[in-house]
């Protein structure tokens, strides 16, 4: 059932501050408990809503479209006719939108939760206070609120036709031209979809280097291919935005000095922070560091470095790496400690991949070569590096690509895979074994040698690039 607004505290066993990942820690081991859920955003958090599904729910059309338009190199022309993009908002947002209200729904539905649908924050480590005064007091609180898009003070950023991610996915009509401003993984999609689409992109990077997570030669190719598709322009930012008649004028500062576009649409995607703040969570004694709640590898949250009993922290609020997957495992061990508390787990986060859904798709895990360079030098050994071109294998050839790249980084005494890194046409699904290998302690010769690869499919790439280190066996 939904909670009304209450003056005295309801007590709770379980509270979760957040609808995200936190919400599938309600199993059937809460159902004789008494357990809140409190969000005032919408329900179901940043992935279903404003996130992962939906910008993929975008990437596929788009990401299919481009491949079409350049297939005139294999012999066959093909054309874009037509972009309803009503049809493709109204195909993402008619499932997202339903999903989102089916699980509130089904929460209210249950007589042991109250769904409070409102902002909270902390009195006291073990105490909330809604928006509305409503207290809650919680034997066991999970801090799982998520994260929210930055926007940057730039004069005219509240203009209407000024977007971040969360809101320019449900605009009316396909915009004909978009400034992008960011260098980071939003960006690069956002990039991708609006040119797969139609729309004439610009690009705008405050600095030289963009995907800054990335290894360094992954980012360069980026580079490459980006700007062979659209406008991307390094060291550039957004002096000002302005009215001018239905559309925007954008000032963009450069190495050349500044120039104004037009625009229908200016996309701010400069990263998101924690919700952290919004809890109030330094002000009732807990540890926040780098911007998010600390934890510890238990998911128990810190007050001066020790873990506080009853309190639990899990995804972006919690994390700097602002993943998906990654709050799913914490969530997880969440689930496990708060019913075995003589019992912990902990959550393994040495190899956490990540992917980025542009343009060609980008995906690693493990340490980049710079990275991998610097342990060596520190503990005493060497690295080996091998970097492969899809168009060196045989599916490749048939592609005729010359953008895609899988770049892999091993220890050159044992083999060990410390870093794996793509570049090209299903990159997050080619990563896939490697990131296996690696949470296994598979190394490369063994998982180049210990399997079949079937010839000639595209993951010969990733066979041929474990072959190419220079390490024990090869």
């Amino acid at each position: 059932m939904t909670q009304q607004t209450q003056r005295e505290t309801e007590d709770y066993d379980l509270i979760i501050v957040g609808s995200g990942s936190g919400n599938s820690l309600i199993t059937d081991a809460w159902d004789e408990r008494r357990v809140a859920i409190v969000d005032g955003g919408v329900f179901g958090g940043t992935c279903l809503n404003v996130g992962c599904i939906p910008t993929k729910m975008y990437v596929y059309p788009s990401a299919t479209a481009l491949h079409g338009l350049e297939l005139d190199r294999l012999g066959v022309g093909m054309e874009r006719t037509g972009v309803s993009w009503p049809a493709i908002r109204d195909r993402v947002f008619g499932r997202i939108d339903a999903i989102s209200q089916g699980g509130l729904e089904y929460r209210e539905g249950l007589e042991n939760v109250d769904v409070y649908t409102e902002y909270a924050r902390l009195v006291e480590p073990h105490v909330l206070e809604t928006a509305s005064g409503a207290r809650l007091r919680g034997e066991q609180i999970v801090f799982a609120s998520g994260s929210r898009s930055v926007v940057p003070e730039i004069p005219g950023a509240d203009l209407p036709g000024v977007h971040t991610s969360d809101t320019v996915m449900r605009l009316e009509e396909l915009p004909r031209d978009v400034v992008i401003l960011g260098g980071g993984f939003i960006a690069a999609e956002f990039a991708g979809i609006f040119t797969g689409l139609g729309s004439r992109v610009i690009q705008a990077n405050r600095s030289e280097r963009v995907l800054r997570e990335h290894d360094a030669e992954i980012a360069e190719r980026y580079v490459r291919e980006a700007g062979r598709q659209w406008d991307l322009r390094l060291n550039t930012e957004i002096a000002r935005i302005e009215r001018d008649g239905e559309r925007l004028a954008v000032t963009l500062s450069g190495e050349d000095g500044e120039e104004t576009v037009g625009a229908d649409v200016v996309l701010v995607a400069t990263g998101r922070r924690s919700n952290v703040d919004l809890l109030g969570a330094e002000e009732a004694g807990l540890d926040v560091v780098d911007g998010v709640l600390a934890v510890d590898e238990h998911q128990r949250v810190l007050s001066g470095g020790e873990p506080v009993p009853g309190l639990w922290g899990l995804g972006d609020v919690s994390s700097t790496t602002q993943l998906k997957h990654l709050a799913n495992a914490q969530a997880r061990t969440v689930s496990h400690n708060l019913l075995h508390p003589d019992e912990l787990a902990a959550t393994d986060e040495r190899y956490v991949p990540h992917a980025v859904f542009t343009t060609p798709q980008i995906a690693a895990v493990g340490q980049t070569q710079e990275q991998a360079e610097e342990a060596a030098a520190r503990e005493g050994y060497e690295v080996a590096v091998k970097v492969q071109d899809y168009g060196d294998v045989a599916y490749g050839w048939a592609m005729e690509d010359k953008q895609g790249l899988v770049k892999l980084i091993a220890r050159r005494d044992t083999g060990e895979l410390l870093g794996a890194h793509i570049i090209g046409t299903e990159a997050s699904n080619l990563i896939q074994p490697l990131i296996q290998a690696m949470s296994f302690g598979l190394p490369a010769h063994r998982m180049a040698r210990g399997q079949y690869w079937i010839h000639p499919a595209l993951a010969e790439v990733v066979e041929n690039a474990l072959l190419g280190l220079e390490v024990p066996g090869n």
